[in-house]
C-alpha cells in the first residue's frame, strides 16, 4: 500500500514537472513581479523626474533626497550643489534603472542581468531606508521571528525570491529571451530550455 502511494506521488509530480518545465516558473515569477512590484517601482521612479514629455531628462530634488539623502543634506538640499561624481551619477543611474530594469524583467528581455540589477537595487534601497531614512525596528523587522509583515526584511526578502529564480534560471521560453534564443539559435536560456529552442 505504501509503495503504491509513493509511486502515485512520484508519477504525479514527475508528470507535473515535465508539463511545466521550461516555461511555467519563469513566466510565473515574472507575473508575480509584475503584479506585486512593477507599478510600485514605476510609480517610485515617476516621483524622481520632472513633469511633461521631456520630464525624464530632469531629475527632481526628490530623486536626490530619496537616493542620496546624506549628500543632499550636506548640500543644503540644493541638487545643483551635489557633486556629480559619485552622487549625481548614482542618482541618475538609480532613477533610470528604476524605469528600465522592472520593464526588462516583466518582458523577459536580458532577464538574468535585469534580475541581478533589481536584486542590487532592492538591497541598496533597503540599506538607504535603514541608514538614512530612519526606519524603525518594526519597519525593519527580522528573519526567523514571529512577525511576518515587516516592510523591509520580510517583504523585501519575498521580493527577492522571484528575482533570484529569474537570475539563476532565466525567464523561460515564453519570453523575449526565449524568442531571441530561437531566432539566433543560441542557448541564452541555459540547458533546460535548449529543447524548446
Amino acid at each position: 500500500m505504501i509503495d503504491e502511494v509513493v509511486e502515485l506521488h512520484q508519477r504525479f509530480f514527475r508528470g507535473l514537472e515535465r508539463l511545466l518545465d521550461g516555461w511555467f516558473l519563469g513566466l510565473f515569477a515574472r507575473f508575480v513581479f509584475a503584479g506585486v512590484l512593477l507599478v510600485y517601482f514605476l510609480s517610485s521612479a515617476m516621483t524622481k523626474i520632472g513633469a511633461g514629455f521631456f520630464g525624464f531628462l530632469q531629475l527632481t530634488p526628490g530623486a536626490y533626497i530619496q537616493i542620496v539623502p546624506g549628500a543632499m543634506e550636506a548640500a543644503g538640499y540644493d541638487p545643483s550643489a551635489v557633486a556629480f561624481w559619485p552622487y549625481g551619477l548614482i542618482v541618475h543611474l538609480g532613477t533610470y534603472a528604476e524605469f528600465v530594469l522592472p520593464v526588462l524583467v516583466v518582458l523577459g528581455l536580458f532577464t538574468r542581468l535585469a534580475a541581478l540589477g533589481m536584486i542590487g537595487f532592492v538591497v541598496v534601497q533597503s540599506y538607504v531606508d535603514i541608514a538614512f531614512h530612519g526606519a524603525d525596528e518594526a519597519t525593519i523587522g527580522a528573519l526567523f521571528d514571529r512577525v511576518s509583515g515587516s516592510v523591509i526584511v520580510d517583504q523585501r526578502t519575498l521580493w527577492l525570491m522571484p528575482l533570484v529564480y529569474l537570475m539563476v534560471k532565466g525567464a523561460g521560453v515564453l519570453s523575449l529571451d526565449g524568442l531571441l534564443a530561437r531566432f539566433f539559435d543560441e542557448p541564452l536560456l541555459g540547458e533546460p530550455y535548449a529543447e524548446w529552442g
